[in-house]
């Protein structure tokens, strides 16, 4: 009976989609966490009347045929690039990108990972690194004596340094855009890595043509709607309800037969 084996591919369908809407949920306060969503494709058919062969020796032809469905399989978990809502922190190296672009970040390999998390700091020399001390490109180093720090929307970073009264430039922040960000691996701590599927990263100027600025001062929020998700959840919830309503109908068909004299 095939519509056992079809149900249990809609309930392991569903099960997937319910732990993508839960990962964004338990997401929703992630700094710059882009937001997931499943796309399913209809699994092969099988033919037991083929569309479009004859039907007599006329040369007549079966119009439609009879094509039986063996379920759904999860095409892909799709990452939505939304811009999220930025939120005004006043610590001074919190920075946000409005528009498109990543931070570029130097990883202890050597590799470069992109992310849109902007919650940096300095380290023990200066530098200005992620949370996990890991080098913003291209490793711009603040000066031990500085008493303010300036980060413009283009990325310019000057310092005030105690004693003289102009501003002394230290480093250009430069972010990276892809052909298609949603093709980037997320490896966990808001890292992505350029993959063939993203395309090559172009880098250059916040604000310049192609590419966003940053807002010193700020961090960019989940893209999560926690109402959208919600009602994601409800609708995958009934649909594994009624995937599994087809399997117990399924076997109670079985237990018919088994029962006939």
């Amino acid at each position: 009976m095939r519509s056992l084996d079809i149900a249990a591919t809609g309930m392991l369908a569903q099960q997937r989609n319910v732990e993508v809407v839960s990962n964004n949920l338990a997401n929703m306060n992630t700094t710059a966490f882009m937001r997931r969503r499943t796309e399913f494709h209809d699994l092969i058919y099988q033919d037991l009347r083929r569309v479009g062969t004859t039907s007599s020796d006329a040369g007549t032809i079966v119009p439609s045929g009879v094509q039986v469905g063996l379920g759904v399989k999860l095409a892909a978990v799709y990452r939505i690039h939304e811009q999220g809502n930025l939120t005004a922190t006043d610590n001074t190296f919190d920075l946000a990108v409005q528009g498109k672009g990543f931070f570029q970040i130097t990883q202890p390999t050597g590799e470069t990972a992109y992310t849109r998390d902007g919650t940096f700091q300095l380290n023990a020399s200066g530098q200005v690194v992620t949370h996990d001390g890991y080098t913003v490109q291209p490793g711009i180093t603040v000066p031990s004596n500085a008493i303010d720090v300036t980060i413009y929307n283009s990325g310019q970073v000057q310092v005030k340094v105690e004693g003289t009264a102009a501003l002394a430039t230290v480093g250009q922040i430069q972010i990276s855009t892809f052909p298609n960000e949603a093709g980037l691996e997320s490896i966990g701590n808001n890292l992505y890595l350029e993959t063939p599927a993203s395309g090559s990263a172009s880098s250059g100027n916040p604000a310049a043509v192609g590419f966003g600025s940053i807002l010193q001062g700020f961090l960019e929020t989940s893209n999560v709607n926690a109402v959208e998700e919600v009602s994601n959840l409800i609708s995958a919830q009934r649909a594994y309800e009624m995937n599994s309503k087809v399997i117990q109908t399924s076997d109670e068909m079985l237990g018919t037969l088994t029962q006939l004299r």
